[in-house]
Parts: structure tokens; C-alpha cells; sequence
């Protein structure tokens, strides 16, 4: 599903490569016929915005809010295990869970990195990519509250995967940004 291709893409470390490809990106979300206009719509002004700033700034930026605030993390097991012992496993049980799609996840990020598990997601059928993504839910709700609580500008693009997530019809589930 193109929606999550859109969105991991949108999340990850910006870089020049990523700013020229907006309009491409921009055009691939208008060829897109299941993300609602809510979606398109929050999708479109983040690109807008991502458009308008300097390379420079939007990467001090990404790295701020990433790398430097723990509440902020992409690696979603972070924000259940911390770095304790327990967080190993479900790494592993994450990648096994992965290769179980016959899905090999890029070895240069751990499994549990949301632009990946986005990757991964777009792989799947709308309805299993809503099971998977289910149970991320509530790291993904404490995740969005974190970054709106901050003012992030990525803030609504996690509300967007969270939305998905659960197993509601879009129009009973309304986006905030």
C-alpha cells in the first residue's frame, strides 16, 4: 500500500535525495485511491512544509527530535523496553516475524524502526497490514502525543500510521493534527 511507502519515506533522515523526490512523491499520493482526503491532506502540507525549509535545518531538526529526545524514538521497542534485556528478544521475534512474510528487513536498522516496519506493512494486504500495525498502536498513540507535545511537524504522520493501526472505519476515527 503506497500510503505506508509514502509515509516511511517521509520519516526517514532527510536528505537531499529525499527533498528532490517530494515532487514524485507528491505525485504518487495523488495516484493513490485508498488514503482519504484527510490523509492526503496532512500528507501534502507536511511535504509542503519539508519543501519550504532548508536541507540543513530540516536535518538539525530530524535529529533533534529523533536522536536527541528518547521520547521521540522511531525504534519502537524503545518506548516499551528501554534498553533493558528484554528488548533483544523482541527484536528477534520482530525479524522472525518478518522473514515469516518472506520479508528481508535492510540490515542497517534494527527491526523495530518505524520507517521499516512501514516498509514492511506496505508489503501486506490493507487488512493485514492493519492487524500488524494493531499491535503498535499504543506505542505509536504515546509516540504522536509525545511529538505534539513537542510541536512536531512529524506529529500528524504518526497519527496517520496510528489511525490505520486499529480496527475502526476511517470515518468513525477522525485524524487530529
Amino acid at each position: 500500500m503506497m500510503l505506508y511507502k509514502i509515509t516511511s519515506a517521509l520519516l526517514e533522515y532527510p536528505d537531499q535525495e529525499l527533498k528532490a523526490a517530494i515532487p514524485e512523491i507528491a505525485g504518487l499520493l495523488q495516484s493513490e485511491a485508498v488514503i482519504s482526503e484527510e490523509e492526503r491532506s496532512i500528507l501534502e502540507k507536511f511535504m509542503q512544509w519539508m519543501d519550504t525549509v532548508d536541507i540543513t535545518e530540516l536535518q538539525q531538526s530530524y535529529v533533534q527530535t529523533f536522536d536527541m529526545t528518547p521520547e521521540h524514538s522511531l525504534h519502537l521497542t524503545h518506548h516499551l523496553f528501554g534498553d533493558d534485556r528484554g528488548r533483544g528478544p523482541a527484536l528477534i521475534d520482530l525479524t522472525e516475524y518478518y522473514r515469516g512474510f518472506g520479508y528481508e528487513a535492510d540490515a542497517k536498522e534494527l527491526p523495530d524502526y518505524l520507517p521499516l516496519i512501514l516498509e514492511f506493512a506496505s508489503t501486506l494486504e490493507e487488512i493485514e497490514a492493519k492487524v500488524f500495525l494493531g499491535q503498535t498502536v499504543k506505542v505509536l498513540t504515546q509516540l504522536a502525543a509525545n511529538l505534539e507535545t513537542a510541536e512536531s511537524p512529524y506529529a500528524p504522520l504518526v497519527r496517520i500510521i496510528e489511525k490505520r493501526g486499529q480496527l475502526v472505519s476511517q470515518s468513525e476515527a477522525p485524524i487530529t493534527a
